[in-house]
């Protein structure tokens, strides 16, 4: 249900709201509801702490009273925050979004993406720790626009504030029109059968077990992976990973798509001819990705649209092919905005398409990746979709400050990101095989509360991450106690991620290709030993 439905319960609501952050009755709330609007007029007039060098101003988007922060070069790395308190108890265990509108003049750029200007929100939860939730890459100059965030309310969740904020940055900004709506709440699952069977899972096999591909087909890795004794390859079709606002121009991405499938159907025969089994990754739908990451399909219908034609094409080029196990619809679905009255929203838009393939292809299995990067938590939020021969996706990259440590900066320096070690301590806690376990506990949950079968897409950690083996191996150890298949990330695609390159240099740009088998590599290997073939 789109925001747009709820027009007139919003009008209701909004009668029940106070002055400070208001609550409503949590059995009542649904997906697109607001649950709290922050009444900056009323704030003008009362006596609240705020920097010396903010005030409020009646310079919003439609004259109405809004917030205003000048920072001065000199000032940027002071506390340039104000604190407002909000309850969130009403709204545990819900998923969010945090909205504003934001105006800024020469606001210059933070160190880290996550700074800037800020509407966020902050609370303490004993069990996830404090948490923070904003939008990055906040900063320049421009007009009034939306900048928004979701965030998930930890089931015990405390303290909650919301801060307006510039942060390691220099300029103006303009805060307007903070609202919190309800994005997802828990959802129903159906009861089970007393004894409902074997999970489907689309193969025959005790295992699958392999690698994400390469970005591009090459017959000699084929021969390798069967000397490696994989026998599934998550092949991934991808540009522009990690690039905002790319893939909208629809007849280019189509050229690009049909050259990839031309190179899909040299793997998927090579495949054949190797004993592996191959899941099509579309890694980088129609319309791209918005400059929050989120995936602009779920807010532009024609893209929308565009996708489920491409897997339309897709289904009809491979339905028959023996070596197609599975079609991963989505790749780490992200949803920061709700969808429009008529788009469908991260799993409607899974649906759309697997309705579509399923027209032209009933056998060939379906993989359900979740909002958030797929990440294993938001499983908690998953209900079963009702499509024939579904198998759902996990990947597993927690906690990011190990599996990431100097990928994205730099590492073991100051200001840079720290050096993590498993099994070791992280936030104070024990950083172990059981808090690996207990992070996947919402996908064990999901899987035997829905009998559903579990494909983790993508797991690894960055090469030189001290202990990357052993949290691999306690990783697979977990996968293989609970029956899921796996492909770990990634062979022969960026060196960072390779087991056949050395632990070390810690160096983003510098890798050696290592002469014996890496401690990482062995990990991969004794399980690999235990395949099947698809040919025996």
């Amino acid at each position: 249900m789109s925001i747009h439905s709820h027009c007139l319960r919003t009008v209701c609501y909004m009668l029940l709201l106070s002055l400070l952050p208001g609550t409503l009755n949590a059995q009542e709330l649904q997906s697109g509801d607001l649950a709290y609007r922050m009444d900056m007029t009323a704030l003008a007039k009362q006596s609240r702490t705020m920097p010396s060098n903010a005030q409020w101003v009646e310079q919003g988007p439609d004259g109405q009273t809004c917030y205003q922060i000048n920072v001065t070069p000199q000032q940027k790395s002071g506390s340039n925050v104000m604190s407002i308190p909000i309850d969130l108890s009403p709204y545990r265990g819900m998923i969010m979004q945090l909205s504003c509108k934001a105006k800024a003049q020469n606001v210059t750029q933070p160190r880290q993406s996550w700074n800037g200007i800020k509407c966020m929100l902050n609370y303490k939860s004993p069990t996830t720790g404090e948490q923070w939730h904003n939008q990055g890459n906040v900063f320049g100059s421009f007009d009034w626009k939306t900048i928004n965030c979701q965030f998930t309310v930890a089931d015990d969740a405390t303290n909650g504030q919301l801060l307006l904020e510039m942060q390691d940055c220099a300029g103006t900004a303009w805060i307007s029109d903070v609202t919190i709506t309800v994005v997802r709440t828990k959802p129903i699952r159906p009861t089970l059968a007393a004894n409902p069977g074997p999970a489907y899972k689309g193969h025959n096999l005790p295992r699958l077990r392999g690698f994400m591909s390469p970005q591009q087909f090459r017959e000699e890795d084929f021969a390798d992976l069967e000397k490696w004794n994989v026998n599934l390859i998550r092949w991934q079709i991808t540009r522009h990973w990690g690039k905002a606002n790319t893939d909208t121009n629809l007849d280019d991405y189509d050229a690009w798509i049909d050259d990839e499938l031309a190179d899909l159907h040299k793997a998927a025969d090579a495949a054949k001819r190797h004993g592996i089994k191959l899941m099509i990754d579309l890694h980088s739908p129609p319309g791209g990705r918005l400059e929050d990451r989120s995936i602009r399909m779920f807010v532009e219908k024609k893209y929308q649209d565009h996708f489920i034609k491409v897997w339309q094409k897709i289904a009809t080029q491979f339905k028959d092919h023996p070596a197609i196990w599975a079609y991963d619809l989505i790749n780490e679905p992200v949803q920061n905005q709700l969808s429009p009255e008529g788009v469908g929203n991260w799993l409607q838009t899974q649906v759309l398409a697997a309705n579509a393939i399923r027209k032209i292809d009933p056998e060939t299995a379906i993989s359900i990746e979740v909002d958030g990067w797929d990440a294993p938590a938001n499983f908690a939020w998953l209900a079963p979709v009702d499509i024939p021969n579904v198998i759902y996706q996990v990947h597993m990259y927690w906690p990011g400050q190990f599996t990431h440590q100097g990928v994205h900066n730099t590492w073991g320096e100051d200001g840079g990101d720290p050096r993590v070690e498993y099994p070791g301590k992280l936030n104070g806690k024990p950083f172990d095989k059981a808090a690996l376990r207990k992070q996947l506990q919402p996908v064990r949950d999901f899987q035997r509360q829905c009998n559903a079968h579990i494909i983790v897409g993508e797991f690894s950690a960055i090469r030189w991450a001290p202990g990357a083996a052993t949290y691999l191996a306690d990783c697979i150890d977990i996968f293989e106690e609970y029956g899921w298949d796996w492909t770990y990330h990634a062979f022969r695609e960026w060196p960072g991620w390779s087991v056949e390159h050395a632990n070390l240099p810690a160096d983003r740009k510098h890798h050696v290709k290592s002469t014996t088998l890496t401690d990482r590599a062995k990990v991969l290997q004794k399980w690999f030993d235990q395949n099947k073939r698809v040919s025996q």
